[in-house]
C-alpha cells in the first residue's frame, strides 16, 4: 500500500520557532519529523501527550492583585478615594 502524505502550514512565533529549531538541531532532528511524531503521539494517545494546565502567575502579578484588593478594600472604608472611570478621575485632579 501506498503511503499518502499531505502539508499543512502553521503560523508560529519567529522566535519560538528558531528556540525550537535548535533544540530540535542538537538532538538530531529537524521541525517536519518533529510535527510528524507529535501528531503520533496525539493519536496513540487519543489525546494531547502533554498536560495541559492554566499558567501560573508571577509573583509580580499576584503582588499586584494583592495590592489592588487592599486599595478596593480602603475605598470601601472611606479611607482612599476610587473612580469608576479615567475621565473622572481627570475631573477630579483638575478640580483640586
Amino acid at each position: 500500500m501506498e503511503s499518502l502524505t499531505s502539508a499543512i502550514s502553521v503560523q508560529v512565533d519567529a522566535y519560538d520557532k528558531e528556540i525550537a529549531t535548535n533544540i530540535l538541531k542538537k538532538l538530531g532532528l529537524n521541525m517536519s519529523t518533529y510535527v510528524n511524531m507529535a501528531i503520533k503521539q496525539l493519536i496513540n494517545k487519543d489525546g494531547v501527550p502533554f498536560e495541559i494546565v492554566n499558567p501560573k502567575h508571577s509573583r509580580e502579578l499576584l503582588d499586584a492583585l494583592e495590592e489592588g484588593a487592599e486599595i478596593e478594600k480602603e475605598i470601601k472604608a472611606g479611607k482612599r478615594v476610587g473612580y469608576r472611570n479615567a475621565n473622572e478621575m481627570l475631573r477630579s485632579i483638575l478640580d483640586d
